[in-house]
């Protein structure tokens, strides 16, 4: 599931300089880490409800917690999966 969901990140956000095997599980999406914006959130949830069939809403108080890193975006998604 995460190499899928980094591979997924590579892809949908043209992230050119980024292979997914550089992305570590515990590496921050945002800032410092990968350096991802709000724009690239808004479409890395476009991405995964394509591709993996669940919504992350853009008012859902805990994105910063979802979108932390790779470990807690693949956990967000297991379970949205398994409430369903």
């Amino acid at each position: 599931m995460k190499q899928e969901l980094k591979a997924l990140i590579v892809e949908s956000l043209v992230l050119e300089d980024v292979q997914p095997e550089e992305i570590t599980d515990d590496m921050p999406l945002f800032g410092e880490g990968l350096g991802l914006d709000s724009i690239d959130a808004l479409e890395l949830a476009i991405a995964i409800e394509r591709h993996f069939g669940i919504t992350i809403q853009s008012d859902d108080e805990r994105n910063k917690e979802i979108f932390a890193c790779t470990n807690a975006l693949a956990a967000h998604i297991i379970h949205e999966r398994s409430e369903t």
